[in-house]
């Protein structure tokens, strides 16, 4: 009968409908708009959105407005968000290996934290995916570099000075160093430096710049103590919902995400570096006894964290020197 066909036609469109529905996809990031870092996951959804036609549209929540940037990881652990950025290091207190990136004074350059990466990759996608995620890519901000408020010429200058930590491993760095760690996030750091409650840290040139410290600070001293890195991760439950094309469409896209980051971040750190002195900033090498004191930590630093990250760790290290 013609009702009949009417409602078969329109059952029909609806089951069509159902397998076009487009997914939508929320990405949390702890980083501001403005940040490159946030710029790339930008295109990276863009691409996506291009790629499957707009059946998967990625919509990213910078500046920690959907979760604060240390809830992110849980977030997109437990499921309650698909997708997030965050950086690695910031887990490094739940297991060794996530701090890889951030062991100071291992790899200061970027040709030598991409090595790094690549050694380091396997074991920290498979650490990934015991907690339900699945790497989609991972850039490296510039070296964490000196920001003083006072010229740094011994390592006695910073004995008992305040310095700002995030992690376990700048908290470390402060105590080899004899100073005093203080827990600031980067979105308040310039309130502590107005109130004196931080004296000297360690970021990158990109944060000097993106948050306009050269306003409240006077000398960098460039020491790409590590370049940590930030990883765009994808819930692996979600992730396996996808139908192949998707899924393709989304490595695909993180494949061009990964090399347009990198590449971002070491061209960007020489530009940041040539803007943080035009600001007035006083840019330094840092002295001999500086980079002596550097060294021994990065030693020290290193035995610490082979011995917590274990036979994984020590593998990783040892891959790594064999260059």
């Amino acid at each position: 009968s013609p009702l009949m066909k009417r409602i078969l036609l329109s059952v029909a469109c609806l089951a069509a409908g159902v397998s076009q529905a487009q997914v939508k996809w929320d990405l949390p990031t702890g980083y501001a708009a403005n940040t490159f870092q946030t710029q790339n996951n930008q295109q990276f959804a863009k691409e996506v959105d291009e790629l499957t036609g707009g059946k998967l549209k990625i919509t990213l929540h910078p500046g920690g407005s959907l979760y604060k940037a240390n809830e992110i990881k849980r977030a997109v652990q437990t499921g309650q968000v698909p997708a997030a950025e965050f950086i690695l290091s910031g887990a490094a207190n739940e297991n060794a290996l996530y701090g890889v990136d951030s062991v100071p004074f291992l790899a200061s350059s970027y040709a030598d934290a991409w090595r790094l990466y690549q050694v380091a990759r396997p074991a920290q996608e498979k650490l990934l995916a015991s907690q339900g995620m699945k790497l989609l890519y991972s850039v490296a901000w510039p070296g964490q570099s000196l920001y003083s408020n006072k010229p740094i010429q011994t390592p006695a200058d910073l004995v008992g000075t305040k310095m700002r930590a995030y992690n376990p491993t700048s908290t470390r760095i402060a105590q080899l160093l004899k100073a005093q760690p203080v827990t600031i996030q980067l979105s308040e750091l310039g309130q502590a430096l107005a109130t004196n409650t931080v004296n000297n840290f360690l970021t990158s040139s990109a944060s000097g710049v993106e948050s306009k410290l050269y306003e409240q600070i006077k000398y960098f001293y460039p020491v790409n103590a590590w370049l940590p890195r930030n990883a765009t991760v994808v819930n692996q439950k979600a992730f396996d919902s996808l139908d192949k094309s998707l899924q393709d469409a989304v490595l695909k896209a993180a494949a061009a995400a990964e090399k347009r980051g990198w590449e971002s971040s070491e061209r960007l750190d020489k530009e940041y570096l040539k803007e943080l002195a035009a600001k007035g900033m006083t840019v330094a090498e840092p002295s001999d006894a500086l980079k002596k004191e550097f060294a021994r930590i990065g030693t020290t630093m290193t035995e610490e964290w082979v011995k917590a990250a274990g036979a994984d760790g020590k593998a990783i290290v040892d891959a790594y020197h064999k260059r």
